[in-house]
């Protein structure tokens, strides 16, 4: 009797030993259907991989990233950061030939690009989308939230659904006058700074109502950055344009 307790005892002992292993195998964040994406050092999930990616989008659909171009071809891009007339005076990613932001972004800008065809006059944009290891590297330099994002808590570039353009005119391609240019870190630059000339004001507000009323909002200090005000709902991505090309044409196929 005492040998058979004594069976069932190490049997029961092995069991509870492999139910405990398994738990912590399952759990991990790397196995099983219990798969849990591990936070970057500020705590903060970023989405890197196509598959990450399109696990979201399959999810909920609003998630996904559209060409501008392909739902605006009149806008104009030209991105800053893809080349080195930027703050930075570096290229911090490769060129591309379009941008992207979420599919309600690229749509409420077409509405505002309509808007701007009756009056012959049309959006460049110099930057939408923006990886988040981007971000990173345009913080160390200015380390000030009224002109860089804290990587510590991401940007609406990062999650698609932030974009810095001006107003051109349509027949010449120039662009209107904003008084400043594009990342000019000063007061002038604030949306509340009024000692400018009044077509530059006008201009101004033109940009910024047609903005507003289709469902942006503008950034306080800088004129040209306008974002979703529920853009941190979406998740922060450190996609590459080669990535996020590639899972469009997925997607289309």
């Amino acid at each position: 009797m005492k040998s058979a307790r004594t069976l069932i005892y190490k049997i029961m002992k092995r069991c509870i030993h492999f139910i405990c292993c398994a738990g912590v195998f399952l759990g991990s964040p790397k196995f099983g259907n219990a798969q849990q994406q591990e936070l970057n050092a500020y705590g903060l999930k970023v989405i890197k991989s196509c598959r990450q990616f399109e696990t979201a989008v399959g999810a909920n659909p609003r998630n996904a990233m559209w060409p501008i171009h392909k739902t605006v071809p009149q806008v104009v891009i030209d991105l800053k950061y893809a080349g080195i007339n930027n703050f930075m005076k570096q290229v911090l990613y490769k060129p591309t030939q379009t941008t992207y932001l979420r599919k309600e972004a690229v749509l409420a800008l077409a509405k505002v690009q309509n808007a701007l065809l009756q009056q012959g006059l049309g959006l460049k944009i110099w930057d939408a989308y923006r990886p988040y290891s981007v971000t990173k590297k345009m913080w160390e330099p200015v380390k000030d939230e009224r002109y860089a994002a804290n990587p510590k808590y991401g940007s609406g570039h990062n999650r698609g659904a932030a974009v810095d353009l001006t107003l051109i005119n349509l027949a010449t391609k120039e662009e209107l006058n904003m008084g400043t240019g594009f990342d000019h870190f000063s007061d002038t630059a604030h949306t509340t700074f009024t000692a400018l000339p009044a077509n530059v004001l006008a201009n101004r507000r033109l940009l910024q109502s047609l903005m507003e009323a289709n469902g942006f909002k503008v950034l306080d200090t800088e004129w040209w950055h306008f974002y979703l005000p529920d853009s941190k709902s979406y998740d922060l991505l450190d996609l590459s344009f080669k990535q996020l090309k590639k899972i469009n044409q997925r997607s289309s196929d």
